[in-house]
């Protein structure tokens, strides 16, 4: 039924179909490596919780590392209270904030809703300026920069630092006494800065305070550096502005009012005693904020970029220069990450400011309560694990600790398993593949070959031609083989059986025929009534009949038994077919026989009595089948083959028959062409006679003229070729 569908679904084809559900094996593996990775997750959170719980364990009850940090205000007010942000690379003191890292997300506006003081005459504040603060090493860091339409120095010979622009700057010194500072230059450079005696009012230069006055287009900055250990956790600052030399002040701006100690806000910067304690801390490759309950930073530590947790591996490639690792980079690897994705460092984070660190897990915190979450990067690029833990001190939450880490460990290791799965699954897939593979091949050649052989040892008319081998594999196609060997055995006998019987048949018959013959005639000679002689004529008849019969079956036992004795010998076929036909246009004159020899020569291996029998009972056929007296012979050579094509005009074939022709006792005579026995046998002894001389005979029907065409095809001779 395949070959007549046109499609053969073959064994290797199914067994490759079926090795086809191997490959669920590395979609099972992805889940089972996503399933751990989810632990692997829950894990990561468990540890840094419990490193959160840690550090803030190591600050519970220790109100000597925030008493300084004016971390118990009941509230703070921004521009008045400061936050000194941590700098983390060295500031030259230029009058310039471009090494001022993120100055203007950093820095605080002040205007004039920051007015303490302002002339009776003035309308309008045309002063105004960005003011940050930085702690770097021992030193805290100021720059403000001023918008002024008109700037006034000091002169050159004034004594007095108030007539004019200039900076003040209040602080509670670690002994606990008011110093204010003020700042008034003459030009633009180094700062001139100086001390005002609280009980004498007089103004001594100071050198705690250093830096640059430097003049811009719309006004001018000023940046200064100032000892952290000359001032505790209260500052505040202001900025006068003068419009004209040796006049007073029209306003004053800043973060409180410099000459009331009472109004001084208060200034937070990154403790050094919590820094000692987190960086301990922060070999657990984590990224660590200490906060206080009004949510600013007093301690950091770690880079969240490179903050893995403890899951984080080894990144470094291998070098090997193996071609297996250059199969796995060039080849696997960019397959691979067609699926997965590489985790990635070149990330960027800004959630947190550090004057005011903001987050509902930090707010839940600062609560009492023990928080994480999972979120991602500001640019989306990774996933963060962010976990908080309260401070305690004398059972109030005066803080928090901060423990994030990002899943690129986690990703790292997920991926190195699915990559060393994926790699192991597809070498066994495809090592398993190729073993079905060649089992299925090698089924499949054992089954061909088995059919092969079964064709050819019967032919198309169920005649043994060949025996079936016999094989020693000891399996269910040995078996098979086996029990076809047996079967071909067994029908060869039976055909052996049957083309004995009619031999034998003939040989038992011909004595009765000749008994009843013998007696027929011999009754013949006496008187007979004139009743009984139709009996005796048909009797005649029958016996005629079946003695026809008998010869018939013995000339197809006899030509199939010489053929099988007969010696071939090289003979001239054409030569052989323009005989025949001169002498049937003898035996037929009725007939007009048509020849048409295209070559001289065709010599074929065989016997050329048998040959011109083959060609009688074409003739025959012919003659008795034709319907216009007209027989046409074509003889020609064609690529080394002999090629006989004999047609005649008569009834078509049945369509069925065309293949079955030439098989024995078939014939498609009517009951008017049949007054004289005919079995079939005819067309079949020209078969043998054609098998016999390596030639293959076949009929068709054709259209113009309406008829039979039976044409033979034989090999040449190879001694002639």
């Amino acid at each position: 039924m395949s070959r007549r569908l046109g499609f053969r679904f073959g064994i290797r084809s199914k067994i490759l179909i079926l090795s086809s559900f191997l490959f669920t094996i590395p979609w099972f593996g992805y889940q089972y490596v996503w399933e751990m990775e989810k632990y692997l997750r829950y894990g990561q959170e468990q540890t840094i919780v419990g490193t959160a719980r840690a550090l803030a364990t190591a600050l519970h009850d220790r109100p000597n590392l925030f008493d300084n940090q004016a971390s118990f205000l009941p509230s703070v007010e921004q521009g008045k209270d400061l936050y000194g942000f941590q700098i983390r690379q060295p500031i030259q003191l230029d009058g310039k904030y471009n090494d001022w890292p993120n100055f203007e997300d950093k820095a605080h506006f002040y205007h004039e809703d920051n007015v303490i003081w302002q002339a009776s005459n003035v309308d309008k504040i045309s002063q105004r300026y960005n003011a940050a603060v930085g702690k770097y090493d021992k030193y805290l860091y100021l720059f403000f920069s001023v918008v002024d339409d008109h700037t006034v120095y000091r002169g050159i010979n004034a004594r007095s630092i108030y007539l004019n622009d200039h900076l003040t700057l209040s602080v509670i010194n670690p002994e606990g006494k008011f110093d204010q500072y003020i700042v008034s230059n003459k030009g633009d450079g180094w700062v001139d800065a100086f001390l005002l005696d609280q009980d004498t009012t007089k103004q001594v230069p100071s050198n705690n305070i250093q830096g640059v006055w430097q003049s811009t287009n719309v006004g001018y900055n000023i940046e200064l550096r100032i000892p952290l250990n000359v001032l505790s956790s209260n500052i505040g600052f202001s900025i006068a502005d003068v419009d004209y030399a040796s006049s007073k002040a029209v306003s004053l701006i800043g973060s409180a009012n410099t000459s009331d100690v009472n109004q001084l806000g208060t200034i937070l910067v990154p403790s050094p005693e919590i820094e000692r304690i987190v960086k301990g801390m922060s070999y657990t490759q984590s990224s660590i904020w200490v906060i206080d309950k009004h949510q600013r930073m007093l301690a950091s530590a770690g880079d969240l970029n490179n903050a893995s947790g403890v899951w984080r591996t080894s990144d470094a490639s291998d070098t090997s220069d193996s071609w297996w690792q250059w199969i796995e980079n060039n080849v696997l690897h960019p397959l691979y990450y067609q699926v997965l994705t590489k985790p990635t460092q070149n990330f960027s984070d800004n959630i947190y400011d550090e004057s005011y660190v903001a987050g509902d897990h930090i707010e839940k915190a600062l609560a009492g309560e023990v928080t994480s979450q999972w979120r991602l990067s500001t640019d989306k690029k990774a996933v963060i694990l962010s976990a908080a833990y309260p401070i305690y001190i004398e059972n109030q939450v005066q803080g928090a600790v901060i423990v994030e880490e990002t899943t690129n460990g986690i990703k790292t290791l997920r991926n190195r398993a699915l990559e060393q799965l994926f790699t192991s699954i597809l070498a066994i897939l495809l090592v398993g593949t190729l073993t079905f593979f060649v089992f299925a091949s090698n089924i499949s050649t054992r089954i061909r070959k088995l059919r092969n052989q079964a064709e050819l040892a019967i032919d198309e008319q169920g005649r043994v031609k060949e025996t079936f081998p016999l094989v020693s594999t000891n399996d269910e196609i040995g078996d098979l083989s086996r029990s076809f060997s047996t079967a071909v055995a067994r029908l060869s006998q039976y055909n052996q059986y049957l083309e004995n019987l009619s031999s034998r048949l003939s040989h038992e018959l011909r004595t009765p025929i000749a008994v009843v013959r013998t007696s027929l005639e011999t009754l013949s000679m006496y008187p007979i009534p004139e009743q009984a002689e139709a009996y005796i004529g048909r009797a005649q008849t029958g016996i005629n009949r079946l003695n026809h019969i008998i010869t018939s079956m013995t000339e197809a036992t006899r030509v199939e038994q010489l053929l099988q004795r007969t010696e071939k010998t090289p003979f001239n076929a054409i030569e052989v077919v323009e005989g025949c036909v001169q002498g049937y246009r003898q035996i037929h004159p009725q007939v007009k026989f048509d020849i048409e020899v295209l070559n001289a020569n065709a010599v074929l291996d065989g016997s050329a009595e048998f040959f011109a029998q083959m060609l009688e009972k074409l003739l025959t056929n012919a003659v008795e089948f034709t319907e216009d007296n007209q027989v046409s012979v074509v003889a020609l050579v064609v690529k080394n083959k002999f090629q006989l094509v004999i047609k005649n005009r008569g009834p078509l074939l049945p369509s069925e028959m065309e293949q079955k022709l030439f098989d024995s006792m078939v014939s498609v005579r009517t009951e008017q062409q049949q007054d004289t026995p005919h079995l079939g046998l005819g067309l079949f002894i020209a078969r043998l006679i054609a098998e016999y001389h390596n030639a293959v005979i076949s009929a068709e029907n054709i259209d113009d003229p309406q008829g039979v065409q039976i044409t033979i095809e034989a090999e040449l001779s190879k001694a002639v070729i």
